[in-house]
């Protein structure tokens, strides 16, 4: 602080400069900026060299507060919009700045209401130097327009004073015109001209009233509309010059970042890397620091990807082994990159005709507002499982049929099944775990949950070669069990329960479980775990959806590992929205490929010919440059069917996944009554038949408690059925009819997995042991 100057602040548009410690958030705390006060604005900067071209934010004094806390620090605020904590070094200079920013703020509510009592007299004083031409011509239209309205004021004004002065004269002439009695025909004429007159005095009554209720509001509202014109010069004003500044800053970023991306990697060295590190990270702006959502950290990513020479795709054969030399990647690699990019956009030859039309449409979404008070105020001192919810926030579908919905993209798993390359392989694996999210991104409706022994197929065999069977497993806590094989070589399984937090503006919800594919052709398996999602918005404004957080997708039998990285939205980010990136690396740790795109639009990857670890940053933080080849698609979204907006914004896929169909099981969502009078329309019969079926499998649970207390020969107080966890979570007492729960022998992980059975029992079409939960 060594560097505040104590200046004496003075008028005629002296500043006040230095240095202040600015709260920016708890993570960072106070942070040393530079300040500047100005003509009533107080500015502040990163540095002093940021003045020229990057100002971080600005706050009017005119209408701000300035309040003392303690000894060094002083807030100041303008009513909640913006709100600056500020330390000074020392007790003197605190006082210093007080008194400049004060004297400041006096001067600007002066200058403010001398502005509001000019009245209608228009400003005479020439444009600045700041406000180029544009701003002159202005200032010259609206002073001809002010004198137009003044003349035109003053004509009506004239006008009103002659209608009120010849009305009265001929008011005096008719009157002394009804004394006279010449005889009948003059009084016929008398009465006609008495009838006239009459209209024309109420019509001259009527334009005297119209014409002073005229004058009165223009006057009135004269120095209003004065006020607001020059308000619109001087808007005008201040974003021409904010567009000048953005031009600056646009030409200062674009040479940092050709400075950043041209980089030959014959001519690169760890040394420049570092350095071309460093300064984009200095180039960069993370403020301002008050725009942070929640508790997100503005975390930089944890690499920089910069193109490789050109030459590398022209190399002969005989320089290959030159290129493994210097980069260490061997021709078996390049062969792979080249098979990779030709998979990827290759058909695939192994797609049958469907053997039935699946529908395209399901009724339009009706119309019906709901109070969410009158739904809570019956709810108070409930736990907030136990909350019945009406259909009203309910999507018609399950969530088991939500967790089939994740093969949308099962395309990217017959690919990655041809792969010879376990690394290759790895990205596809990759790009399906993010494909599985592209269907949430205008999803804001709750998906119904299960009722403990509901099933859901999805059979696809014929058409697409892969079929799946999900399974409610336990209600309390919430899990499904989800098993597909396909016939092209791989099988998927899950198990997934969620855990939620409502942190007042928006809900998190937690996947807990995992995911785990397995390649038969190479014996390759993979496990992964969701990210949470996020809710905005729960109580006041538009829903609305975002993914965040961290994934690991590994290969047991190799070590390789992809790590994904889920950017949580932020409305004042300079990064792509929705943004994922990851690296394939093997088991020692070397990166292969770099992915990068957007969850819910498509995913890209890049070849990587060379890394180099950048020095630390700032805030000692590293990155690693990538130099990759040209990016190509992994994946791409899939359009949504026209008038998705009206059809809950359903993926053609989840169209169908409600069809009716014959010989499921009847345990199968499809045949759920509450969910198909949603999707009919017909709500109130829906909410009733929810109702039921929620009382029903109460029942049935109360039952089954009875029956194990007889069984156990336990206590009244001390059965309840079910068992308890180490962690206090109570668990259903329940065996599934499918799936049984069992050790992973390659993760070690305990989860549900699929014993067999479903398909032959529909071959039969017996159903035996299926439970009546409908």
């Amino acid at each position: 602080m060594s560097e505040v100057k104590a200046l004496t602040p003075t008028p005629a548009g002296d500043t006040y400069k230095g240095w202040l410690f600015k709260w920016t958030n708890y993570i960072k705390g106070y942070q040393r900026r530079w300040f500047v006060l100005s003509n009533g604005l107080l500015s502040y900067y990163r540095t002093q060299a940021e003045m020229g071209h990057t100002c971080r934010g600005t706050i009017n004094l005119a209408t701000a507060n300035i309040a003392v806390e303690d000894s060094c620090n002083f807030v100041i605020s303008n009513g909640g919009a913006q709100t600056y904590h500020l330390k000074a070094s020392s007790e003197v200079e605190r006082q210093r700045w007080i008194t400049a920013l004060e004297l400041a703020k006096a001067k600007a509510v002066r200058n403010q209401a001398e502005s509001d009592d000019s009245g209608d007299e228009c400003p005479t004083s020439p444009p600045t130097s700041g406000q180029g031409g544009g701003a002159r011509n202005s200032n010259s239209e609206v002073q001809s327009t002010l004198r137009t309205l003044g003349s035109k004021v003053e004509d009506l004004s004239t006008c009103n004073d002659l209608i009120a002065k010849h009305g009265s004269a001929l008011q005096r002439s008719l009157s002394e015109l009804e004394g006279v009695r010449l005889g009948a025909d003059t009084d016929g004429k008398i009465r006609q001209v008495t009838e006239r007159a009459t209209l024309f005095r109420i019509t001259s009554n009527a334009m005297i009233n119209a014409c002073r209720d005229f004058l009165s509001l223009a006057q009135a509202h004269s120095k209003r509309w004065q006020k607001a014109l020059h308000s619109e010069r001087d808007q005008r004003i201040r974003l021409e010059e904010t567009l000048e500044q953005l031009a600056k800053q646009h030409n200062h970023l674009e040479r940092a970042f050709r400075g950043a991306t041209v980089l030959p990697l014959s001519q690169s060295n760890p040394a420049l890397d570092s350095k071309s590190s460093g300064s984009a990270k200095g180039d960069a702006s993370d403020e301002d620091d008050e725009n942070e959502f929640f508790d997100a950290m503005e975390d930089p990513a944890g690499f920089i990807t910069v193109p490789a020479d050109p030459k590398y795709h022209r190399r002969s054969g005989s320089n290959v082994s030159c290129l493994s030399t210097e980069t260490g990647i061997d021709d078996q690699s390049l062969c792979d990159e080249q098979s990779l990019g030709s998979n990827s956009e290759s058909p695939q030859s192994l797609e049958v005709e469907p053997v039935r039309k699946r529908r395209t449409k399901i009724p339009d979404k009706p119309n019906y507002s709901l109070n969410l008070w009158s739904i809570m105020k019956n709810c108070i001192g409930k736990e907030l499982s136990k909350i019945p919810m009406p259909v009203n926030f309910n999507e018609p579908i399950s969530m088991l049929q939500r967790l089939s919905e994740d093969l949308e993209y099962y395309d990217l798993l017959d690919k990655a099944a041809k792969c010879q390359s376990s690394l290759e392989q790895l990205c596809y694996v990759a790009a399906f775990t993010v494909s599985s999210y592209s269907t949430t991104v205008h999803r804001t409706g709750k998906p119904f949950n299960p009722l403990l022994g509901e099933t859901y197929e999805l059979d696809r065999l014929r058409e697409s070669g892969y079929r799946s069977l999900c399974e409610q497993v336990s209600h309390h806590p919430p899990a499904a069990a989800h098993h597909a094989i396909s016939e092209r070589g791989w099988t998927l399984r899950q198990e997934i329960s969620l855990a939620s937090k409502f942190r007042g503006k928006y809900l998190s919800i937690m996947p807990l479980g995992s995911i785990q594919c397995m390649f038969e052709k190479s014996n390759n398996h993979y496990s992964w775990k969701k990210v949470t999602t996020t809710v905005h918005n729960i109580i006041v404004g538009k829903l609305w959806i975002d993914q965040s957080g961290e994934i690991d997708v590994v290969n047991h039998r190799t070590g390789d590992r992809c790590h994904l990285k889920f950017a949580p939205y932020s409305y004042f980010s300079r990064d792509v929205a929705r943004k994922v990136t990851g690296v394939v690396t093997d088991k020692e740790g070397k990166a292969h490929y770099v992915l990068s795109g957007t969850w819910d639009e498509k995913m890209e990857f890049s070849r990587v010919m060379q890394s180099n670890k950048g020095e630390n940053g700032t805030e000692g933080k590293q990155k690693t440059v990538y130099q990759t080849l040209k990016a190509k698609e992994l994946w791409k979204k899939n359009p949504l069917p026209e008038g998705a907006e009206t059809m809950y914004y359903f993926s053609s896929l989840a169209l169908t996944l409600n069809e009716p169909e014959e010989g499921v099981a009847p345990t199968d969502s499809r045949r759920r009554p509450d969910q198909q009078l949603m999707e009919a329309g017909r709500w109130d019969e829906a909410n009733a038949e929810k109702q039921r079926l929620e009382e029903k499998q109460r029942s049935v649970r109360r039952e089954r408690e009875r029956e194990a207390q007889r069984a156990a020969n336990l206590p009244e107080e001390g059965a309840e059925g079910v068992e308890v966890a180490e962690d206090g979570v109570h668990q259903d007492n329940y065996e599934a009819m499918w799936f049984e729960r069992t050790e992973d022998t390659v993760t070690g992980e305990s989860m549900h997995v699929y014993k067999g059975g479903y398909w032959e029992e529909k071959d039969h079409g017996s159903w035996d042991m299926c439970p009546d939960i409908y």
